[in-house]
């Protein structure tokens, strides 16, 4: 039987929920003693009550990390030892590249002031492998269309169409997007790694676009991460036309954004912890239709001329968020 006592442990979310229920009158924990009077109380106490899924920094906590998307199979044993077989060869020498190049680098060589350190290519096949394409399309939810390709002048073309028509199901009511996201660098044996762009301060993208504006998304992950969907944004306005376009865009200018909800309490991107890079567009604001972003490359930089820490009000971050 599902009684008041459960309906006011989903409302109270997880934390607390049990003190605060304590807290209440004997005849509220029973649904066979409540009155008008309470259930007033219960409507009125509602809106100040902790909510399900949502922190008190207004960060949203999801349990799975694709936030209902998540497609996981679980393989048999037999199956995950034949495949551990088979990446063997390739995680050993994934090991040997690692240390060649802990033993070879030179921070005074690798990094300098005012030059651009190319992050992500796009003139081989491989290097567009290190890219996920998605739209709604693709989890049912739209009919919008994308692909990540070679251009016949060889560069990583990113284009599709979108569609804001949506499935006759009544449960979808928006769609139209797509995105490009890398693929979470790892170290070899599966082991993952992080980006360490600390050193600079400035995303350089060498672009050719169709006039639309595009959102970059970086994903940062902490040290015991459970915001999910946390990812910093900016926009990346394309002018159109046969022109390249280099934009040199600070790190200071990207706010946080958790399911595309700007957040109040905003910060620097913790740049030691990029997880990904990805480029989103949308059909919103009747912009459907075909689209067109050509990469030559994405890069770093370390300009001596920016000063800027970060761009937004900083609000002190509570001390029991975790990974902040």
């Amino acid at each position: 039987m599902f009684t008041l006592r459960h309906r006011w442990l989903a409302v109270l979310g997880r934390r607390g929920a049990e003190r605060q229920y304590h807290g209440l009158t004997p005849m509220c924990r029973g649904a066979a003693g409540v009155t008008d009077r309470d259930r007033l109380l219960v409507r009125q106490l509602e809106p100040n009550l902790v909510r399900p899924t949502v922190l008190a920094s207004g960060l949203f906590w999801e349990r799975h990390r694709k936030g209902g998307y998540q497609t996981e199979q679980r393989a048999s044993t037999k199956d995950l030892i034949v495949n551990g077989l088979k990446e063997l060869r390739t995680e050993f020498a994934l090991f040997q590249q690692e240390w060649k190049e802990k033993l070879e680098s030179d921070p005074l060589v690798v990094f300098r002031p005012g030059e651009i350190d190319v992050v992500f290519g796009f003139e081989s096949q491989p290097d567009l492998d290190r890219w996920v394409v998605t739209t709604d399309r693709d989890h049912g939810e739209g009919y919008s269309q994308a692909a990540l390709e070679r251009s016949p002048a060889g560069f990583g073309l990113f284009h599709g169409t979108l569609e804001s028509r949506v499935p006759k199901d009544g449960r979808i009511k928006r769609a139209g997007y797509a995105n490009i996201k890398s693929l979470r660098v790892r170290k070899s044996f599966k082991r993952d790694a992080f980006y360490d762009w600390s050193q600079y301060n400035t995303l350089v993208l060498k672009v050719r676009g169709d006039g639309r504006s595009y959102l970059i998304n970086l994903t940062a992950e902490g040290y015991y991460d459970i915001l999910w969907n946390d990812i910093y944004h900016y926009v990346l306005y394309t002018r159109g036309g046969p022109h390249w376009q280099v934009a040199k865009i600070p790190f200071s200018k990207f706010f946080l954004a958790s399911k595309g909800r700007v957040q109040d309490q905003q910060g620097p991107v913790p740049l030691n912890r990029i997880t990904n890079v990805g480029f989103s567009v949308g059909s919103r604001g009747g912009h459907e239709g075909s689209f067109r972003l050509e990469f030559d490359f994405i890069g770093v930089e370390f300009d001596p001329s920016h000063q800027e820490e970060f761009a937004y009000e900083m609000y002190r971050q509570p001390k029991y968020i975790v990974a902040t």
